[in-house]
């Protein structure tokens, strides 16, 4: 998908100069040297569609799209899905990019510049796809099947962008490609019109695509999104009967039946990005591209390296929580401790500068504990062991901990590393959905369903990949030799499977745990814990916990009935003012 991210940002240039606002995000006055009539034929189209896509990562150049720091749209939703949600702290020191300190202890108001900023780049990928289906309706060059192929595509991603608003901000305006008025009141029910799209999309979205096209959005990925559609709602039963169908007979783009790869960190590894068969829909980050820039790399995540002086210079943010790190400790069977893991919790260094002693944790762990997170005395990919505390900016501010999921190896530097900015960009795919996440997300709806046994089963086979592929584990590094054991693992690893789920309620404790500790750090545990109904206590627990390690979370609080959805961005109310009234309605609480 090289040249799809690549005609994607040329397309910022033309796209964006019929596509420009005086009035607000949505509301577009033609302007510059091209016209819209001169895109209305089938190459136009095509690359209006392209622009739609290149939407998905939020990033325009050098800053995100619609305006603001490009980690304010990041597709991971590393701030308001991971920060927001427990998997880490904001990191770096208290005085760098405060609004996120009131995101993190959930006190954000609807005038902090963050959520305007997501808002904007968000829907500017609707206004791109619906650009796309307006000119294709126009164009008369173009076949009926490459009608279809365009608009299934455009209908997917429109269903992306709408589902990213509605997890995020609950009560959102719909505007379609016939809307002609976008002051559009957030008074009706959005996921209807989600549902239509992935259903459209999954009638005529072909299984397969070739070449540099695999990173579109096929048949399987439309099913997997309107499954997640259907269990957002609390729809179990659709939710069950189409992640069934998505389990058994999913493929990717490339033609490769849906998997888990015996390696874990394939997924995050920007050297192994093709043929991938845990690939369901992923972003395609490209590094050194000709661009000049790191808008295609990864942009959202460059503030989350090592601080100096690690080889990555800048800047510190997003360490993972001891709590989440807790999360990972294992009892005699290699489960985890469900209900009381932070009464286990895994050795630290904070505390302990990196010219004195530490020894690491030796107790069993979860072996997917040191793909997610970098600790010190552990291996850093293949940067060597962590240093600990000289790595971090303050460590008694942010914890003793490293992100690790999203950060380059030092083995493929050249050529995924891209250091066209201040801050490092990288060549990382971003997966919005992984086959992990699917076989969650079935278990889940199997649990709602009575299906325990099959919900048992799914999430096994999550912890069968690491369970059965000890070889994958992470091993000793030797920093003399700059080499990796092939003997010794780096820490005391243990992982068990699950006997039969007894009850339902027993599975979902279970299933919601285990989303924590597969997918952490990649922007979902907030959206979780908010439609599970938990986030209140779960939230509220972890500050408890947390700021007895560190003070950044001190005054957090969460309010049920009011934080499971972020604020309607204030200026985004004020834009729409018609005959002395807003149509934008503020959600409830803020």
């Amino acid at each position: 998908m090289k040249t799809l991210r690549y005609s994607g940002i040329i397309l910022l240039l033309t796209a964006a100069s019929f596509t420009a606002c005086n009035k607000s995000f949505l509301d577009r006055d033609p302007k510059g040297i091209l016209t819209e009539e001169i895109v209305a034929n089938r190459d136009g189209v095509n690359y209006l569609l392209l622009g739609a896509y290149a939407a998905l990562d939020g990033q325009g150049n050098g800053a995100a799209l619609g305006g603001g720091n490009p980690w304010e749209a990041a597709p991971t939703n590393w701030v308001y899905g991971s920060v927001c949600g427990g998997d880490a702290h904001k990191g770096s020191n208290a005085g760098d990019q405060e609004p996120i300190n009131e995101i993190a202890k959930s006190i954000h108001t609807a005038a902090n510049g963050f959520f305007n900023t997501k808002w904007k780049a968000v829907y500017e990928g609707v206004s791109r796809c619906n650009l796309t289906l307006t000119k294709m309706k126009q164009a008369t060059d173009m076949t009926p099947d490459e009608r279809k192929s365009v608009e299934a595509q455009a209908r997917f991603l429109r269903g992306h962008y709408y589902f990213e608003l509605r997890k995020m901000f609950g009560n959102i305006p719909y505007v379609s490609d016939s809307t002609t008025d976008v002051r559009v009141a957030n008074d009706k029910e959005v996921w209807p019109f989600i549902e239509a799209d992935f259903k459209f999309a999954v009638d005529n979205l072909p299984v397969n695509w070739s070449g540099g096209d695999i990173a579109r959005a096929n048949k399987s990925a439309a099913q997997a999104y309107l499954a997640k559609t259907y269990l957002y709602q609390g729809k179990n039963q659709e939710a069950y009967d189409l992640f069934t169908t998505v389990i058994n007979t999913g493929q990717t783009s490339e033609g490769l039946k849906y998997d888990l790869p015996k390696r874990y960190e394939d997924n995050f590894d920007a050297a192994r990005k093709r043929g991938n068969p845990e690939s369901v829909f992923f972003i395609e980050m490209t590094a050194n591209d000709g661009t000049n820039t790191i808008a295609n790399a990864n942009a959202g995540e460059m503030l989350n390296f090592p601080y100096d002086p690690s080889p990555f210079g800048c800047c510190g943010f997003f360490q993972p929580s001891q709590d989440l790190v807790n999360s990972y400790r294992v009892d005699d069977n290699g489960l985890p401790y469900l209900d009381d893991y932070n009464d286990h919790p895994i050795k630290s260094d904070k505390g302990i500068s990196s010219d004195a002693p530490f020894t690491p944790d030796t107790d069993p762990i979860d072996p997917r504990l040191d793909w997610n997170v970098g600790r010190r005395g552990l291996p850093y990919h293949d940067w060597g062991n962590h240093p600990g505390a000289k790595w971090q900016r303050d460590q008694g501010y942010g914890g003793p901990y490293s992100p690790k999921k999203m950060v380059y190896w030092k083995k493929d530097q050249d050529k995924y590393h891209d250091a066209h900015s201040w801050a490092p960009g990288s060549a990382i795919n971003v997966n919005l959905i992984r086959f992990a996440d699917v076989l969650l997300m079935g278990a889940e709806a199997a649990a709602q369903t009575g299906h325990l046994d099959i919900a048992t089963e799914w999430v096994n086979r999550v912890r069968r990949r690491m369970k059965n592929n000890p070889s994958e584990w992470l091993h000793k590094f030797n920093d003399a030799t700059q080499t990796f054991s092939t003997t010794e693992f780096a820490a005391n690893y243990k992982i068990g499977e699950y006997p039969v789920f007894s009850s339902k309620d027993y599975a979902m404790k279970a299933i919601q745990f285990e989303r924590k500790i597969e997918l952490a750090t990649e922007g979902h545990r907030f959206f979780d814990l908010s439609r599970w109904g938990i986030a209140d206590k779960v939230l509220n627990a972890y500050y408890d916990y947390e700021r007895t390690i560190t003070p950044d979370l001190i005054g957090a609080v969460f309010t049920k009935g009011k934080n499971e959805y972020f604020p309607i961005p204030q200026r985004q109310i004020d834009l729409t003012l018609q005959n002395g009234q807003r149509v934008l309605k503020q959600n409830k609480g803020y």
